[in-house]
């Protein structure tokens, strides 16, 4: 299939759908359902649909539904099973049998609309679809698009019935195998099936010439300015002229606050034309986690008119000092990742990801109670709309391209090239569909990949595009810039998954978090702990493939689901403390909040009921804390104190917010009912961004028993819920 390059038109996630349309443009939701059929052939139409389906959604959501309509099994999988020696080698060579011999290898999707009265352009716009697109309306086929990640555009105008009824047709590839091999089609060694579907909205377009192509907005916040660049195309036969203009206004109280000069602008037929304007705002609003204020940009030509959210905010990280800078000032990031198109798997998906409420609860509630600000998307790119949640609600992300294909020589009988002109093509409209999203913060070229084409040839030659300049992460390769983050994934316990578990917790009281010279792709650019734990659990409490030896280990097999549980939440949140308080890092992002849970998984979320959003609660418990702005950590792991001694513990405290914090700090143990049996007390005081470390003893007591070590800090001013508490478990012995 080739990959046909389109006129595109309205780009950049553009925020037409919840906002009042200006003159000059029209645009038609094709949201809900649609008529779909299943075939063998890329070009027979099927002559009846016999099924409907959900848009966004996926296929499996059809009705009636299609059998095995996810039965396709990723070779990547198969090759890791096989490396595992849980799949035998010989269903590797199946899966090459099964490429070509699919009970069904494409989708087709169907959808009836009224058109408007005449105009220049139409066009229609598929979010997201898996795996490529082909549309056809009205019976005549206007292109094919390859990518399944991004955004395609198809001119409409050739077809269209103005004033008139429509018919819409939309095939895509019921498996990944459709797409030639050098296609990004989504690479996932733990994924065990694909599911196909149109997972993103679909609207349709319509405007007069010169019409917009792409609007960016790039915020100055030094200069209290945003620089606006508009993309004009005129796609007539004859010369257009036209006046181009600007208007900022506040997202939700609409109150204009900058306008541009209009400036004219003169195309000849099929021209294509960029503008740069740069607006000033007086007394800009910054957007932060904290206070994420939105404005909004209208780009009009008289003809066309686009309309986008922005917020003045600037991200960056600095090789100098190792940190990352929010509006120029020093941000610790805390979160988690997200890997929702394993979540897509999952028994209980169905159509929770395109419901409102589930998604602002997932991305804006429950991150808040966890005191994160920064997520990492990861392992597939999510729906558009999850993307604006974030802009509003305030959360930071990092938003990484669905490719993770180890590296040479990781797996027997598996390959993946990186085609470099075509990787370049995708990351442009990846790019282009989310750089005005003041939510995405980072560019994740890839997730634990090996291949220096990524910094060599594909970064450098789309960085530029991006206004905004924002970091580009990419993984286990060389990072592409100076200043670009690295990240380091310090599994602990991974040496439990087929042998002896050589990793003990007492190990944190002498290690000091930083990373050994080596390990990361460079020793000199920021770096971030982008996932740690080993310890996953499927949501009853059961281990997953790569924990069963370890809880073995740990704990024994006579233990219940609620005890693996507690542990598992309670040395999480203890190692989440150790990489805070050492301060090696710019952020601290765990894995993994979202992803899919049943057996046979490789990792797991922390949800005791995922439809509700409900979390395991020692998980919120013991999470939340150590995910507090003012963090706080114990410094031992011993199993057990002597009764009747006196001991003197390390306690490290940590200030991630921009203002300096003082209060009591408390340290206690106590019985499990909550007896204190021995207490001391001092105050500590934490400049802003800072850390402090205080030794405190304690005079244990006689009796002995099984205890809980605790400390409390308490801000002044701030009420007892407020205090955070770090938590040891141990035993007293005579």
């Amino acid at each position: 299939m080739n990959h046909t390059k389109l006129t595109t038109l309205a780009l950049a996630g553009l925020f037409c759908a919840s906002l009042s349309a200006a003159p000059g443009r029209f645009t038609q939701s094709l949201d809900g359902p649609w008529q779909i059929e299943d075939g063998k052939s890329p070009t027979e139409i099927p002559a009846a649909f016999t099924h409907t389906v959900p848009v966004p959604g996926l296929a499996n959501l059809a009705k009636p539904p299609f059998p095995d309509v996810d039965k396709f099994i990723s070779r990547e999988n198969l090759a890791n099973r096989i490396r595992s020696k849980l799949s035998p080698a010989e269903w590797l060579t199946n899966y090459w049998k099964g490429k070509v011999d699919q009970d069904r290898d494409y989708f087709w999707y169907r959808k009836t609309f009224h058109a408007p009265a005449v105009r220049d352009v139409a066009l229609l716009k598929i979010n997201k679809a898996q795996f490529g697109t082909a549309v056809w309306l009205n019976g005549q086929k206007l292109g094919e698009y390859a990518g399944c990640f991004t955004a395609s555009y198809f001119h409409l105008e050739k077809a269209i019935r103005w004033g008139r009824e429509n018919t819409l047709v939309v095939r895509i590839g019921a498996h990944p195998a459709v797409l030639p091999d050098n296609y990004p089609t989504g690479s996932d060694f733990e994924k065990i099936k694909w599911t196909p579907g149109i997972y993103d909205s679909v609207s349709l377009f319509y405007c007069d010439n010169p019409a917009i192509e792409t609007l960016q907005v790039a915020p100055r916040i030094a200069s209290s300015e945003v620089v606006v660049q508009t993309k004009v195309r005129n796609h007539g036969t004859a010369p257009a002229t036209a006046s181009l203009a600007h208007t900022v206004k506040t997202w939700k109280s609409g109150k204009q606050v900058a306008a541009s000069a209009p400036e004219t602008i003169r195309l000849q037929p099929g021209e294509e034309k960029v503008f740069t304007q740069t607006l000033k705002i007086p007394d800009a609003h910054l957007w932060s986690p904290e206070d994420p204020f939105l404005y909004v940009v209208e780009s009009n030509t008289g003809g066309d008119s686009v309309t986008t959210r922005f917020g003045m905010r600037e991200f960056r990280f600095d090789a100098a000092t190792k940190r990352a800078y929010l509006n120029g000032k020093v941000y610790y990031l805390r979160g988690s990742n997200i890997t929702l198109h394993r979540f897509f798997e999952d028994p209980l998906c169905r159509d929770l990801p395109w419901k409102e409420s589930w998604g602002r609860q997932l991305l804006g509630e429950l991150p808040k109670k966890m005191h994160w600000n920064y997520f990492r998307f990861c392992i597939g790119p999510v729906p558009d709309r999850w993307l604006d949640i974030c802009d509003e609600e305030g959360l930071l992300i990092q938003n990484e391209f669905f490719v993770w294909t180890g590296g040479p020589g990781w797996y027997q009988g598996y390959s993946r090239t990186h085609d470099a002109d075509e990787m370049i093509r995708q990351y442009q409209d990846w790019m282009r569909d989310n750089w005005n999203h003041p939510s995405v913060a980072v560019w994740d070229a890839n997730n634990e990949t090996k291949d220096d084409i990524f910094g060599a040839k594909i970064i450098p030659a789309v960085r530029a595009l991006d206004l905004s300049d924002r970091a580009w992460e990419n993984s286990y390769n060389k990072p592409a810039g100076p200043n670009d983050p690295v990240e380091h994934h310090p599994y602990l316990m991974s040496s439990g998954h087929r042998g002896k578990l050589t990793f003990s917790m007492t190990h944190l009281e002498t290690m000091d978090s930083k990373a050994r010279k080596g390990v990361l792709p460079s020793d000199t650019n920021p770096p971030l702990i982008n996932e740690y734990g080993w310890l996953w659990l499927n949501r009853d409490g059961s281990p997953t493939l790569l924990t069963e030896n370890v809880y073995a280990q740990l704990m024994g097999t006579n233990v219940t689901a609620r005890q693996r549980l507690d542990m598992y939440s309670y040395l999480l949140g203890a190692k989440t403390e150790f990489w805070r308080a050492h301060r090696q890092y710019a952020g601290i992002i765990h894995f993994v909040y979202l992803t899919c849970s049943y057996p046979g998984v490789y990792t797991a979320d922390h949800f005791s009921d995922v439809t509700k959003l409900k979390l395991d609660p020692a998980f919120a418990d013991y999470l939340a804390e150590a995910f507090k702005p003012l963090g706080v950590y114990i410094n031992f792991f011993q199993p057990t104190l002597q009764a009747g001694t006196t001991r003197e513990f390390t306690v490290m405290m940590v200030n991630d917010e921009a203002k300096p914090l003082s209060g009591q700090l408390t340290l206690s143990l106590e019985t499990k009912s909550g007896q204190v049996l021995a207490r001391s007390q001092q105050a500590f005081a934490l400049p802003e961004l800072g850390s402090q470390s205080y030794p405190m003893s304690l005079s244990l007591p006689k009796a002995a028993g099984d205890c809980m070590l605790k400390a409390v800090a308490r801000p002044q001013g701030r009420s007892a819920k407020q205090a955070t508490v770090c938590r040891r478990w141990l035993s007293v012995t005579e």
